[in-house]
């Protein structure tokens, strides 16, 4: 039987990149997903992704940092299909890369918007959802910086941080309501958005490769397909004695 038969999930941010990996996995496996993103177009592409390949999806514009627009949809959600099981809090955005002493005031709410003010949110309005479907999964999209430092982008580092106690803090509250609640937090992923930054570098694609692969143990940087396979096994049953954990998916990085 598919590892999400018969549930009902929300991915945040699934238009493309993690998201989508995580969107058309989850489709896979037998839910019916929610396809939410800012971008229409990126949103439905996804969608039209699923469907070709006999899954089930539907596409909702969501932008997390407006409350009222999330409990929208959230409810719109639940009218379509009954319920919902999961929700995985994947929309983000990474910020000027900055130190601390040059980011301004404007640069450092517009990452906690999504980052962190988003995750509250949604959180906060699946959570009758997930009581009245007697329990359910939130996983939330951390990063190796919301758990290590470094010299890269000081909003960003904060912003999941805040996500990671986030969790831990949720998991102690809706325990109690077979709620489980874990954070997952990928490292170097080759991403769309990755892949096009590293394109445009002096030394291309390969260049940054040859940067990057030897930083990690494992030897080389991961997919987007790596992180959504840890994100299922968080979404389902599978994991049902695993609350209030920090899954990194990073090659190795930061064990070393």
């Amino acid at each position: 039987m598919p590892r999400l038969h018969d549930k009902v999930a929300i991915v945040t941010g699934s238009g493309n990149g993690m998201g989508r990996a995580m969107a058309t996995l989850f489709a896979a496996e037998g839910a019916a997903v929610a396809v939410t993103d800012v971008s229409e177009a990126d949103g439905r592409d996804t969608v039209r992704m699923i469907e070709s390949e006999g899954g089930q999806a539907k596409f909702w514009r969501l932008d997390v940092s407006n409350e009222a627009d999330v409990s929208d949809v959230f409810d719109a959600v639940r009218r379509q299909w009954g319920k919902v099981d999961i929700l995985v809090n994947n929309a983000g955005i990474s910020g000027v890369d900055k130190p601390t002493d040059e980011v301004t005031e404007s640069e450092w709410d517009a990452v906690f918007a999504v980052d962190v003010k988003g995750v509250f949110f949604c959180t906060k309005h699946v959570i009758r959802h997930l009581r009245d479907n007697g329990g359910g999964s939130i996983v939330n999209i951390s990063s190796i910086y919301g758990l290590v430092g470094s010299h890269e982008m000081a909003p960003y580092h904060a912003a999941k941080g805040a996500v990671t106690i986030m969790t831990k803090k949720d998991a102690a509250t809706y325990g109690r309501d077979h709620i489980r609640v874990n954070s997952v937090h990928p490292g170097t992923i080759l991403t769309p958005f990755v892949r096009e930054l590293a394109e445009r570098s002096d030394g291309g694609l390969r260049g940054y490769l040859d940067i990057m692969e030897p930083k990690h143990p494992i030897g080389h940087v991961g997919e987007p397909e790596d992180v959504a396979q840890a994100v299922l096994f968080l979404a389902s049953d599978e994991a049902r004695f695993v609350h209030g954990s920090a899954l990194v998916v990073d090659g190795g990085y930061t064990a070393v």
